[in-house]
């Protein structure tokens, strides 16, 4: 039996890759410090400020990253040191928007199941009136 191989991964933000292999606060999934962006154009000044934004943005848009700042009471400079603390209404934004998504996901995934549901019954019923179709037939064709 062959096992089959996953799908393929999305394909990653560059500079997203890039800063999770420079600084472990990303590769980690740490809540980052207010400014941050700063700090890294400072230090990585190659970066393009869009391209820089995007990636930000996705970072701390991730499931992964939202879970770690609602569980978290501090935030991380690039090199890992305490950089601040996170609000109680910054918990709340974060596990808001947790919960959003999984109550989109857990929609999504229900509509999927009664659209498969609605395809198997379609298949049954259409199974069903090939069979009394093939029965009225031998009926008729055996006279």
């Amino acid at each position: 039996m062959t096992i089959p191989s996953p799908s393929p991964r999305r394909p990653g933000n560059p500079v997203l890759e890039q800063l999770a292999a420079a600084f472990p606060v990303f590769a980690n999934a740490q809540p980052l410090a207010i400014g941050i962006h700063k700090t890294i154009k400072e230090r990585l000044p190659e970066i393009d400020a869009a391209k820089l934004r995007l990636a930000l943005k996705l970072h701390t848009a991730s499931t992964r990253y939202l879970k770690a700042l609602a569980n978290s009471d501090t935030r991380f400079d690039l090199d890992g040191n305490p950089a601040g603390e996170i609000t109680a209404e910054q918990k709340q934004q974060a596990l808001d928007g947790l919960k959003e998504r999984f109550r989109k996901a857990a929609e999504r995934k229900r509509a999927e199941q009664q659209q498969k549901e609605e395809q198997e019954r379609q298949a049954k019923q259409a199974a069903r009136q090939q069979v009394k179709l093939q029965q009225l037939a031998e009926k008729f064709n055996t006279r």
